[in-house]
């Protein structure tokens, strides 16, 4: 067994999951000055109420399994993304801090709701320039950054910010019109409707500029055998994106939320398609960076045993509120 290739699912097992899980409910921060001040509001909090707070579990996984398990990858990633990363940081302490606040301060409310808002959009927008960063480059010397300060700013980054800041959004909207009631699931249904589109336009944008970023994305796109994957994955995402807009128009209410999630995993795909098996695109691989065997394999117990733990509590809380959320609370 190649502890290196286990330890590269189980972080970009647990990254996916943060972006699944953590994704709608930064998507409804997003949203939430497109909702009426006062129950709305208060029904969107409580749709994710009971586990917005546990869906962060994942990002702690996995920049900690990045830190532990490739550590050469966490020493050179970390000083060429400090601002993005940082913003990010601070972006999800401020939502956390006035989604909590919001309900004990009513006084204060409204800078509340605009700081769960500012906060949401600040993290989720950090987070695409830090994909973008990361996609487009780092410049490595040896086995350091060498890189400066500024160099993950650019067109790119600022794209891919912007488009997970829509898919996000989008994500949000299908979640609630799944999970709640009213004029609120009304309104969740035009803001899906309204965001797809554009979601899928930003994706397209950013899908058709990686290959031009890096030699070897080129190669695994448009050479063979990755020329398959160029050929499927249009007719994939297409298909997927149907169903998501049949969902959303006159589908069932739990369709348009799979059917984002489905375009996220063909996302998370073809991110992998690009990458792999790089920790750092074109500039170190996971072999390089991997940490001594021996630290693998006793970090690896601790994962088994925690893993499970956080897959079953997370399982347990979304069905004890499987139900919908009406004005007064989940039903």
């Amino acid at each position: 067994m190649d502890l290196t290739i286990v330890w590269a699912v189980i972080i970009a097992f647990a990254v996916a999951m943060y972006v699944v899980m953590d994704g709608f409910d930064l998507g409804i921060g997003i949203l939430f000055p497109g909702f009426t001040v006062g129950k709305e509001r208060d029904q969107a909090m409580n749709a994710i109420a009971p586990v917005w707070d546990g869906n962060e579990t994942w990002l702690v996984l996995g920049g900690g399994g990045l830190m532990a398990a490739f550590p050469l990858a966490y020493a050179i990633i970390l000083p060429a993304l400090y601002a993005p990363l940082t913003a990010m940081l601070l972006g999800l302490v401020f939502r956390g801090v006035a989604f909590e606040f919001r309900w004990r301060d009513p006084a204060h409310r409204r800078w509340w709701d605009a700081g769960f808002c500012g906060g949401s959009l600040l993290a989720a927008f950090a987070q695409g320039i830090t994909l973008g960063a990361l996609l487009q480059g780092i410049h490595v010397d040896g086995r350091a950054y060498a890189g400066g300060w500024w160099d993950w700013l650019t067109p790119f980054s600022l794209l891919t910010g912007l488009s997970l800041v829509v898919a996000y959004a989008a994500l949000g909207a299908s979640w609630l019109v799944w999970k709640t009631e009213g004029r609120l699931h009304d309104d969740a249904r035009r803001f899906a409707s309204a965001l797809l589109p554009v979601f899928l336009l930003l994706t397209a944008a950013v899908s058709l500029a990686t290959p031009f970023l890096e030699g070897q994305y080129y190669q695994r796109w448009f050479e063979w055998p990755g020329l398959i994957f160029t050929l499927l994955m249009p007719i994939a995402y297409c298909l997927t994106a149907l169903l998501a807009w049949h969902g959303i128009r006159r589908g069932t209410d739990a369709t348009p939320f799979l059917a984002t999630l489905g375009l996220f995993a063909l996302t998370l795909v073809g991110l992998g398609i690009s990458i792999w098996p790089d920790v750092i695109p074109g500039r170190v691989d996971i072999w390089q960076a991997a940490a001594p065997e021996k630290s693998q394999a006793f970090m690896l117990v601790g994962a088994a045993i925690l893993v499970p733990v956080i897959l079953a509590y997370t399982a347990w809380s979304y069905w004890v509120f499987r139900g919908k959320v009406d004005e007064e609370g989940y039903h």
